[in-house]
């Protein structure tokens, strides 16, 4: 039976307990590097954005994993993509074209596929062998059955998203981890659930 959501995050909370620290400062880090390429080189931050987003999602999908498996955690992990250059990057711009596509045909199929192809960066950081399109193709698999649970899990965030502008946005550093490790034990929880729904 899987957990519902709000087990899920609380047991997110509970992985971050202690981790905190490390958790706040990588994503800030995270965040700086990819929205920082925007300001400073704003003529080519689009096409850097798009080499290093998807190294960039299998780095933070490899420490946010370690976070809920109780792992060595390290900032340097969020760079650890780079290390599966190649099928990160192919695994980003094959999403971003197909999403795209579905929009054409309408807004609902885009989001759809979108949360159907939800799972591909952890995908590839738990399988360093596995193709960008089979990474993809399990993705979808796994999602069978859990796109609405997993759209309704992000739902959940926007009453503390909300809360976090009145704080400026400093309240998004402790937003971002939350979200990102519930993500992750949404993953963790479908693993075996998602290829048999």
């Amino acid at each position: 039976m899987v957990r519902s959501n709000s087990e899920l995050r609380a047991q997110a909370l509970e992985f971050l307990s202690d981790k905190w620290g490390i958790a706040i400062g990588t994503f800030l880090v995270y965040m700086i590097l990819l929205g920082g390429v925007q300001v400073i080189v704003p003529f080519v931050g689009s096409g850097v954005t798009i080499i290093i987003g998807g190294p960039m999602a299998v780095g933070i999908s490899i420490f946010t994993l370690a976070i809920i498996r109780r792992e060595d955690v390290r900032l340097e992990q969020i760079f650890d993509g780079f290390q599966n250059f190649g099928t990160a990057l192919g695994a980003y711009l094959l999403m971003v074209i197909f999403i795209f596509l579905w929009t054409l045909l309408f807004i609902i199929p885009g989001i759809i596929m979108g949360l159907a192809y939800s799972q591909t960066f952890y995908i590839i950081a738990d399988d360093k062998s596995i193709s960008a399109m089979d990474a993809i193709d399990k993705s979808k698999a796994m999602m069978d059955g859990y796109k609405w649970k997993f759209f309704l899990l992000g739902l959940s965030f926007i009453g503390w998203g909300i809360l976090c502008i009145f704080t400026l946005g400093i309240g998004f550093l402790w937003l971002m981890p939350y979200i990102q490790v519930s993500y992750a034990n949404f993953y963790e929880e479908i693993k075996e659930h998602g290829m048999t729904a």
